[in-house]
């Protein structure tokens, strides 16, 4: 049985394990994500994200060694201004920030001022391939995928990134909302993020808090559906599933062909969603981790 991760499926998950709800120490979480980079599935497996605060505070020297050639992502919990110290910290320890994440608004804020800020920053942090502006989906979402895509257009490597979780019920978009955003990238060539809330594969409602998740089989194919064309109205339909079976006949159609549009997601755990992706049949082989 082959036991290769499918194109469709590459860099699909980033290691979060050091953020909540997982919380893993940083020397742990080092020494899982070695383990996970070594494995069969690590085509499956994105970059460790760090939070800058940690960086910026020395925690990582003493835990690589400058051989390895560490990746990582820098999660810009210090806000925009806080990443050109952070990055700063990386390269003597040999270690390479592939990509930032960080948001440029809160909720009801205008995003365009922070986009405009984060673009300044684009272009002078070495190594880092792309850079992905957190957007709240509420005031200005529009103009700001614009001034994302302008950007793109002229050759800087900014993304998006949205939410689709958290602690609170007005974090989880519903799937119109959602099937919105990724119409709205797809129509401006704008690949994106998500993060929180993307616990299973399948849509289903969490006992402990009442709160209803996305699942991230039903992104995977409400993306593949848009990037084909599909309108609105199908990318929500298949946000709403919670048979899997119409989910991966879309997954299944593609798996030869890389994911259009949507980068991924963080997780906290690496080995549950390669669980799941192997009980749906989308991955082929068995773990020793």
């Amino acid at each position: 049985m082959s036991t290769q991760v499918p194109a469709l499926l590459d860099g699909l998950v980033d290691d979060a394990a050091v953020f909540p709800p997982g919380s893993a120490t940083l020397a742990d979480a080092l020494t899982a994500h070695r383990r996970h980079r070594a494995a069969w599935y690590a085509d499956l497996v994105g970059p460790l994200l760090l939070p800058a605060s940690t960086v910026a505070s020395g925690e990582l020297s003493d835990l690589v060694d400058p051989g390895e050639g560490l990746v990582v992502g820098l999660i810009g919990d210090t806000g925009i201004s806080g990443l050109p110290l952070a990055h700063s910290f990386l390269a003597p320890d040999g270690v390479t920030a592939r990509q930032i994440e960080v948001a440029v608004a809160k909720r009801g804020e205008d995003p365009l001022p922070g986009i405009a800020e984060l673009l300044a920053l684009t272009g002078t942090l070495p190594g880092v391939e792309t850079v992905y502006a957190e957007l709240p989906l509420t005031f200005g979402l529009m103009g700001a995928l614009d001034a994302l895509a302008a950007a793109r257009a002229d050759g800087v490597p900014i993304a998006a990134k949205f939410r689709t979780g958290g602690l609170a019920a007005e974090l989880f978009p519903t799937p119109a909302e959602l099937a919105a955003v990724i119409c709205a990238c797809r129509d401006r060539d704008l690949p994106f993020k998500l993060t929180a809330g993307l616990h299973e594969a399948v849509r289903h409602l969490d006992p402990e808090t009442g709160f209803t998740h996305h699942g991230y089989a039903n992104v995977l194919a409400a993306t593949l559906a848009a990037a084909h064309g599909e309108g609105v109205g199908a990318v929500t339909e298949l946000l709403t599933v919670l048979d899997p079976r119409p989910l991966l006949e879309r997954a299944n159609a593609g798996l030869d062909a890389p994911r259009p549009l949507w980068v991924g997601f963080g997780s906290c755990s690496i080995l549950e969603p390669l669980t799941d992706l192997i009980r749906l049949g989308l991955v082929n082989g068995g773990y020793d981790a």
